[in-house]
């Protein structure tokens, strides 16, 4: 599919609510999305995962090789059990990643970024809570498997970031059990 064939689909699906099966070229697997806000580098979505939204991600449409609208059973279980009349769209100003973090920073909750690719050793998982926002990278105060805060935030360079998720089941649930963090900005 082409770059305007892709955003064209997901602009319509925010007017009219549609989910979306979303392919990335760094995932062998898609995605469920209901696009929710989108501009032309990034689009915000609710994720849907067997009837549940999972919390939002933001992505970069360079990044997406394909889009379908889903019409089926499935989509007709989540009107009718009111999943999509629930969903919510978050303020979040999605212009460039700089924005992205300056207004989840205000949010002051933990988030996941990731700099996904085919290939294992490229990949790269920071969650935690923004700590700082730059023009070109951001630092995150990070937390371990443990949930053991990491002494020093890291950085983030913008340029090879593909998702911010946030508000999903994993950081909800596991921000519950977390020692509070001391935060030493940069």
């Amino acid at each position: 599919m082409t770059k305007s064939e892709i955003k064209e689909i997901v602009n319509r699906s925010i007017e009219q609510r549609n989910l979306c099966r979303v392919f990335f070229r760094y995932d062998v697997n898609y995605r469920y999305y209901f696009p929710l806000i989108s501009n032309d580098k990034l689009f915000l979505g609710a994720e849907e995962d067997d009837f549940i939204l999972d919390g939002y991600s933001i992505r970069r449409y360079v990044d997406v090789t394909k889009v379908q609208i889903k019409e089926d059973k499935c989509v007709e279980i989540l009107k009718s059990e009111g999943i999509i009349e629930s969903i919510k769209t978050p303020n979040i100003d999605i212009s460039n990643w700089e924005t992205v973090f300056a207004t989840l920073k205000k949010m002051n909750k933990n988030i996941i970024v990731e700099c996904e690719s085919l290939f294992e050793d490229e990949c790269e998982f920071v969650i935690g809570r923004i700590d700082s926002v730059f023009k070109k990278f951001a630092y995150v105060c990070h937390f371990d498997a443990d949930g053991i805060w990491q002494e020093e935030p890291f950085k983030i360079p913008y340029t090879g970031i593909t998702s911010v998720t946030f508000g999903t089941r994993y950081v909800e649930t596991f921000s519950k059990y977390l020692n509070e963090l001391q935060i030493k900005s940069i």
